[in-house]
This record gives C-alpha cells, structure tokens and sequence, in this order.
C-alpha cells in the first residue's frame, strides 16, 4: 500500500503490515493506552511517518522526549537489537535510522521560539475558559472585547486587557445603560485572575509577533513535512494554559484554512498530548464548539490525534469523530476500569481471531489494538498489532542540541523580540492625560475667573454699588472632569453603530479570510 503509512505488523505472526491510509489520515485518530505501553513511541513513529510522506506535523511534547525526533538513532543504542529484530519480524525492509526536520517552540520561550498570540485573537470564550470565570465575570469579558471592537482599541497583551477592566470600573454606571450591570466586585475577581496567569509566566503567550500558521506548515528544503514541537513539560504545571492555547490553535487552523475536501493527504497533522486536559472542568457550551470545529476541520486537510491513556478521556461526541484508532493496553483493576476496558473494546469492529477485550488487557509494551479506516472511510477490522521502530533518537536531546537547532531554524529571530504595538494601554493612557489635561485647564479658568470675581467685588463694593451673587462656579462646577469624561463615552459609544469585528467559532477574531 503506497498511499499509507506504515504503522506496524499485525496477523497471527506479525506478519501482515498494518497501514493508516493518508487519503483518510485526516480523519482524525486516537492513540490510548496506560502509562508505560508505548504511546510516545507510536505518536513518534507516526510524526516520522507523516514527515516522510511531505506532511508538516504539529506535536505537544508533554515529557520532553520528542525532542530525539531531531536526531537519527544509532546502531551502539541500547535498543538496536530489538529494534532491528522488531523490524524484520514486520517486513519493515526500508528501516534505517535519519534525523527529522524540527522546529522547537515554547510558550515561555526557553526551550524553543516563543510561541504567541493576542488576547483579541483569543477571544472572549477562551480566555473565560482560562481564566475559570463564573457566568457574571464571562460576561464582563464579553463587554471588554465588545468595547474593545468598537472603539479601536487593540487588546494585544495582559496590560491591554487590565487597563480596559479598570476605564470599564471606572465608567460602570454609564456602560450598564447600554450593557447591563457590571460589579466592581466581578472586575476585581478578573484582575486577580490575570495576576495569577501572570505570575505563572502566561503573560508571555500573548503579544506581539504572533504566530503565522504558515510557520508550522512549513516542509524542508528535501520535501518532508517540518515536525513542529511544542515544549510542553513545564507547560503541564499550567494545564488551562496549555489547554486554552491548544484550542485555539485549532479554532485558528478551522478559521484561517480555505476547504480542500477530501484531499490525497492531509495539509497538517496535530498530535495533543494528555488529551484530557482540554476537556476537564470544560463548560458544554465549550465542548460542542469544539466537537464542531473537530468535526468540520478535516474538510480544511487538518487531522487531529488525540493521546491519553484512556478513551473515556475524551467526550462521547468527539470520541466519534476519531475514525482511527491505536489502542495499547489498559489496566482493570477497578470496576470503573473494566467498564471503561468494555467500552473501549465495543468501538472496534470485531475480528473472529481473538476476543479485543482480553487482547486489549494483554497486549505488551509496543504493541497495540488497531483499527485505520479503509475504503469509503469503513472502519477496518481490529488487529494485534507490533508497532515499527522508530528511526529517529529514541528520548531526549541536550540542551546544547536543542539550542544549536534553535540557531540555525529558518525562523530564528523572527519572535524572539516582542513588539509592544500602540494599543489599548496607550490609548487609554494618553485618554487619561488628555481629560487631566482638560480638568487641570478647567480648574484653572475657574480659579480665573474667580479672581476676576473677587477684583471685581471688591471694586463695587468701594464704589458703593450692589453686587450681584456669581454663578460662575456652580455653572462651571457641571463641566468638572467626570462629567466630561461621562460625555466623552457617551458620544463615543452613540458613535459605534456598524463598526463591530466578526468573530468565529470560538470566539477568535475573524479576520476576513
């Protein structure tokens, strides 16, 4: 089968190859199995695979050992006999060692290029995500990105975000005509939250350069697909963090891709790691968008893998839409562990050779339970099946060859400087100067004119003449500072009408495609 690739031998001996089809690869897929049975191993194997056959791949690297994608094996490696021996039992004839192309990235910027978006890019439902807001401070949220599409002012960073949460506290009482009610108590419960992101470094996941797609959808110079590795170790210490990003890379991809049908080979391959964390504690709402964006995204080229070490991980309605399926072992020690052994058992169609319960609970270490769609996208049958070797480094790189490849990726330089653009920080800044500005003059014609009064009083009173009572300061008192600025918004926001940004299906800038 050369429209495939290889992902291992299955059969009564091993014998027979077992192939994921590229024409259904974007149909996404599933790699299950308890700790210490061979996912990683499959995921790279596939990643290889895929970079082979000229597709860019996009992986979570949850432990660090991806990173060995970057090296070819050795044959003094511990494992080459095995793998060696591995090999031939499969018919794997074209098995040899080589170094992938790769593109380290990190959130944090230490393990790779830095890896950003803007908080408008977000959006609003992301950032609630993140952030674990209630209902009520969602809401406030919705009014900052509401406000912030339709004034111009660009929330490209934390400090963007922050500082329009304090002009909105600070104007609640003319916003709530238009908005509704907004607690002072609900905004400060916001800015603690922000603090909290920022203390634990997500500040640096937005700003400016953000990601170009086109960046991970690179192929190397020989035609193999660039192998994007997300350094996502320390990034685990944060999981809505790295939930929330991974979101909204694929609401990114599902916006920006034009519709390629069905293609002869995916345009983008995503491998996400510790699966369950993008779906714990998550709202329903969030979950369908979500299992919509899965479901229409392989139309646009993109599959979508989803590693996790067991299939009741993942929400019944996405769990669908994984056509193929590597599933290693899993353990029954509990009766919510052999339920879950049942039902993973009952999504694979059945092969009359062996009982895909029992083979599930006995498969090795580097062996699983597969099943590819085949023709007209029909599940295939079930095999045990011998994964291949991998033939890159097995485990990690230094951090010297990390760095190494760093300096000489074809994007070196080009996010490391982060851009701090005019936006809303400064907008509002040079707001607040304006309007001190404007209460410091008008406090000063009021002290002059004050004064005049004064000279003139005292001028009349040495003449003998009555002098009338002055309202020149309770007159000029209405054009004080707040009253100005309640003015300002008013005529600002009467003035919006149409000027609104289109957003998409999880709440992303829409950017006109």
């Amino acid at each position: 089968m050369n429209d495939g690739i290889l992902i291992g031998g299955g059969g009564v001996d091993y014998a027979e190859p077992q192939y994921l089809g590229l024409k259904y690869a974007n149909r996404h897929g599933l790699i299950a199995g308890a700790t210490g049975t061979g996912k990683t191993v499959t995921l790279q194997i596939m990643a290889e695979s895929f970079s082979d056959a000229g597709v860019p791949v996009f992986v979570t690297d949850a432990k660090g050992d991806l990173s060995g994608l970057a090296n070819a094996g050795s044959a003094s490696a511990k494992l080459h006999e095995p793998f060696v021996k591995r090999a031939n039992t499969i018919g794997f004839k074209t098995f040899s060692y080589q170094r992938y192309p790769v593109t380290f990235w990190d959130l944090y910027g230490k393990q790779g290029h830095p890896i950003r978006t803007t908080v408008a890019e977000m959006g609003p439902l992301l950032i609630s995500r993140m952030l674990e807001l209630t209902d009520a401070q969602e809401g406030i949220v919705n009014i900052a990105f509401r406000v912030s599409d339709q004034e111009g002012m660009p929330l490209l960073d934390l400090k963007d975000f922050q500082a329009l949460l304090v002009w909105i506290g600070e104007n609640r009482a003319t916003l709530a005509l238009r908005y509704g009610n907004i607690s002072t108590a609900s905004i400060g419960a916001i800015q603690r939250r922000l603090l909290v992101l920022e203390n634990q470094g997500g500040a640096e996941l937005f700003g400016e350069p953000a990601l170009a797609l086109s960046d991970i959808m690179a192929t190397a110079p020989d035609g193999r697909g660039n192998v994007n590795i997300l350094a996502a170790d320390v990034l685990m210490n944060a999981p809505k963090l790295y939930s929330t990003f991974l979101l909204w890379l694929l609401s990114e991809l599902f916006e920006e891709l034009p519709e390629v049908g069905n293609p002869d080979k995916p345009k983008l391959v995503m491998f996400f790691d510790e699966a369950h964390l993008l779906f714990d504690g998550a709202p329903k709402v969030l979950i369908d968008k979500v299992e919509q964006v899965v479901r229409l995204i392989r139309s646009k080229g993109v599959g979508v893998y989803f590693i996790t070490q067991n299939p009741d991980d993942v929400p019944e309605d996405i769990l669908g839409q994984l056509g193929n399926r590597m599933q290693h072992a899993l353990r029954a020690f509990t009766a919510r562990d052999k339920k879950a052994l049942r039902l993973a058992a009952e999504t694979y169609r059945e092969n009359p050779r062996f009982d895909i319960e029992e083979a599930i609970r006995e498969v090795g270490v580097g062996e699983a339970v597969t099943s590819f769609l085949q023709n007209k996208g029909v599940p295939g049958i079930a095999e045990r099946t011998l994964i291949r070797p991998p033939s890159s480094q097995l485990g990690p790189i230094t951090d010297e060859e990390r760095r190494e490849l760093m300096r000489h990726s074809p994007i070196a330089g080009k996010y490391e400087a982060k851009i701090d653009r005019h936006s809303a920080f400064e907008i509002l800044a040079e707001r607040a100067e304006q309007a001190a500005a404007e209460a410091e003059r008008a406090e000063s014609e009021e002290e002059e004119a004050q004064a005049h009064e004064r000279e003139y009083k005292e001028s009349r009173r040495y003449s003998g003449s009555r002098v009338a009572r002055s309202s020149s300061r309770s007159t000029r008192k209405s054009d004080s500072f707040g009253a100005k600025l309640t003015k300002t918004v008013v005529r600002e926001l009467a003035g919006t009408t149409g000027r609104r940004i289109v957003r998409g299906i999880l709440g992303g800038l829409f950017r006109g495609r």
